[in-house]
């Protein structure tokens, strides 16, 4: 076990020695789902840390995706968000959004009340570093309004905290 491989699969890939010669890694079946990723990870860390490799590349396409425990439907006045199904409705009728209109809306749901800058938004959903065009966030908060809002020019769910950001209104049950 080079490197803390342990054989040839194609979950991650280890990349070592002046040559950069290539061993393949595989969880083992028997771990649990931290250890399908966690226990590799760890050994694959060490191996870097005790130079027995010099660089590492990890592909984690066959594990989940980030989860939240099982919640309810997520009600805001009118809007019942629905995280499991990635559904919206507002009275009856069911509201159609983007994937991102909707991380968005779930993530300001979630946090109601909380007040978000700009940045803190596009990095909880992107999950990336932030690019320094604000306009990017205002366009999916117009449109997520223009879907959600019964009058997008007078906001009650997405409200506009004037020179910081964005909140969910936590004063609708």
């Amino acid at each position: 076990m080079k490197g803390g491989c342990p054989d040839e699969k194609e979950n991650w890939i280890c990349q070592h020695g002046p040559l950069l010669g290539k061993v393949a890694c595989r969880p083992h079946e028997n771990d649990a789902a931290f250890g399908l990723v966690g226990f590799r990870l760890l050994d694959a860390l060490c191996s870097l840390l005790t130079k027995e490799n010099t660089s590492l590349m990890i592909e984690l396409s066959e594990s989940p995706q980030e989860t939240y425990p099982a919640e309810d439907i997520i009600h805001c006045g009118e809007l019942e968000i629905d995280p499991r199904a990635r559904r919206v409705v507002r009275g009856k009728e069911e509201i159609f959004l983007t994937p991102k209109e909707f991380d968005i809306l779930l993530f300001l749901a979630r946090n109601r009340g909380e007040v978000f800058t700009k940045e803190q938004i596009y990095q909880a959903v992107w999950a990336g570093d932030y690019l320094l065009d604000d306009s990017n966030i205002m366009a999916f908060i117009r449109k997520l309004r223009k879907k959600i809002e019964p009058n997008p020019d007078a906001p009650i769910y997405i409200l506009t905290i004037w020179g910081i950001g964005y909140k969910m209104n936590d004063q609708l049950s």
